[in-house]
């Protein structure tokens, strides 16, 4: 072993401001990533930058290394709930989802209540410069892993 070690690869679902610029950070720290989002303008830019992206969901979760780590950056509400439905239908036991919406807590917790594991909250914070090195990333668990489809 060389003494390094290799990085987590994460799908990102959501391109918007704050789901590129995660995505952003995360190559720059030397993440292989995986993009979908409905604009392919939006993928299009991430892959050129070095991601791995698609429009197809089918083939974004094909396309991600096991155990599958998928981070939910789409508008709070009922987008957010179908994305993740959707994600616990195509992905297998130790693969995870990260909720990122910006969700009322209320709807989080009934959507946790529906859900197979105990969901965790990740929180990103607004940033004024994109991409910026130093956006904190709160948690209330331990882990980014939110949610388990086993």
């Amino acid at each position: 072993m060389s003494g390094t070690s290799e990085k987590a690869a994460i799908g990102m679902v959501g391109l918007g401001r704050m789901g590129a610029n995660l995505v952003r950070r995360l190559m720059r720290d030397g993440h292989p990533c995986f993009v979908l989002d409905r604009d392919p303008d939006a993928v299009a830019a991430l892959v050129a930058e070095g991601a791995t992206g698609t429009t197809d969901v089918a083939e974004f979760v094909a396309s991600l290394p096991s155990p599958k780590t998928v981070w939910v950056m789409v508008p709070a509400g009922a987008i957010t709930d179908s994305v993740v439905t959707m994600l616990i239908g195509m992905l297998g036991t130790g693969d995870c989802i990260i909720d990122g919406g910006n969700s009322y807590y209320r709807d989080d917790i009934r959507a946790a209540r529906a859900r197979p594991a105990p969901p965790h909250s990740v929180a990103t914070r607004a940033n004024p410069r994109p991409a910026h090195p130093h956006r904190p990333l709160r948690t209330s668990a331990p882990s980014l892993l939110l949610l388990s489809s086993s």
